[in-house]
């Protein structure tokens, strides 16, 4: 039902996200910050705003993942990496989410998703161009707002660098330059403000928290544990799905799962170099790993273990809440 690509799935997904919230919306919980984590530049208005509103940040949080998974499927639809109709991608990324009960809550990684959704949507369109200036700036500029909610974003930077040549007819100097222009203009004009507001070592200090504090949401979790060896296991199998597909895709599908597996890669790198980054990172992990699983539950031939699969993650998730 949900990988038909009919109307009635823009009903269904939302009451599918709204039950997968439920009991985060019925018992709210506000998120465990380690200190400073809150005070990047434009997520503190956003932090005082909804401070101690439990149920209202379980509310935006849930809006917000809803528009995540628009987005999503606004990106499959205008670069068809399924090449089927099928609205699945947004389903399939609310409920990979909803697994990570802990953030059914306002988090600063929410808002930096949608900025490097932005980002993706306008690095593609520099496909084949000759001169993408316009679509490589844009993508800069976005992923630079995402940096001043969650610095840690910055991870992703190498992967718009190498996906430059990937994406680009033909590749010269300016095409690196304008990406670092315009992910560094965003992060300028955060330095220039907090030195005229005299806060500019209260603000460097805040990037050295967000980076080095040691955060580590996993150790001890273990049903956070086991529910990543399912997502492990789902994306092994869309990783051979897309293996044997490779030579019948289009030229421009192979580039865009490509660049998509540059963000998975430098994302899981944040879990290692990075001692700040904890279970908020799997929010942008999981893009990547939403189009990859949706293609493999698409084209998947088995109806059989297609709905079991797809029946178990839906469970599991289910279960994670109840046992939350």
């Amino acid at each position: 039902i949900l990988k038909s690509n009919r109307a009635v799935n823009y009903i269904l997904f939302p009451l599918l996200a709204v039950v997968v919230w439920l009991k985060s919306l019925i018992h709210p919980e506000i998120y465990s910050f380690y200190p400073g984590e809150t005070q990047s530049l434009l997520y503190q208005p956003v932090a005082r705003l909804f401070k101690d509103a439990a149920l209202l940040q379980s509310i935006a949080s849930l809006v917000i993942l809803l528009a995540l998974a628009l987005m999503v499927l606004q990106i499959n639809n205008r670069y068809s990496f399924i090449r089927v109709r099928t609205m699945l991608p947004a389903p399939l990324f609310i409920i990979m989410i909803s697994g990570l009960v802990d953030l059914h809550t306002l988090h600063p990684v929410y808002f930096a998703a949608f900025f490097v959704l932005v980002a993706i949507h306008r690095f593609f369109a520099a496909f084949d161009q000759v001169k993408p200036f316009s679509a490589v700036l844009d993508a800069g500029l976005f992923l630079g707002v995402a940096a001043l909610f969650y610095f840690n974003i910055v991870v992703l930077f190498p992967a718009f660098i190498i996906g430059i040549p990937i994406l680009a007819r033909e590749t010269r100097w300016r095409e690196f330059v304008i990406l670092i222009t315009g992910f560094l203009l965003p992060l300028l004009f955060a330095v220039s403000y907090a030195f005229v507001t005299d806060q500019l070592l209260e603000t460097l200090k805040i990037f050295e928290i967000n980076t080095l504090t040691p955060n580590n949401h996993f150790k001890g979790n273990f049903t956070l544990q086991i529910y990543l060896g399912f997502l492990i296991i789902l994306t092994l199998l869309g990783s051979i799905k897309i293996i044997q597909q490779y030579d019948t895709k289009k030229v421009s599908t192979r580039k865009f799962f490509t660049v998509f597996f540059l963000l998975f890669v430098t994302s899981l790198a944040s879990f290692t170099f990075v001692p700040a980054t904890s279970q908020e990172m799997l929010v942008i992990t999981l893009i990547p790993v939403t189009f990859l699983v949706s293609n493999f539950f698409v084209f998947l031939k088995s109806r059989f273990w297609g709905e079991l699969l797809f029946s178990l993650l839906l469970v599991i998730v289910i279960t994670l809440q109840v046992l939350a």
